[in-house]
């Protein structure tokens, strides 16, 4: 359930911010060295609590960490995000 945490509190964040645009085209994240979370497992979490929100259309792009001496190296990192319009 750690990632259910991480990517629900990411999404929430993501549908304010889309509903204050016109949606989300696309996310960039960071996943840290020591988040436990795959790219894929990551996506798969994404996409089932972004149904029905701003972001529910987004493109998403995860990029991984290596560094574990990184202050946020147990974190997922929103580093982009763009908007419509």
């Amino acid at each position: 359930m750690h990632e259910t945490s991480l990517v629900g509190g990411l999404i929430t964040r993501l549908d304010a911010i889309g509903r204050e645009h016109a949606g989300i085209v696309a996310v960039e994240v960071r996943l840290g060295a020591l988040s436990q979370i795959s790219p894929g497992h990551f996506r798969e979490h994404f996409e089932r609590a972004a149904r029905g929100t701003a972001v529910e259309h987004a493109r998403v792009e995860v990029e991984v960490s290596d560094d574990i001496r990184d202050p946020r190296a147990q974190d997922v990192v929103l580093e982009s995000v763009e908007v419509e319009g």
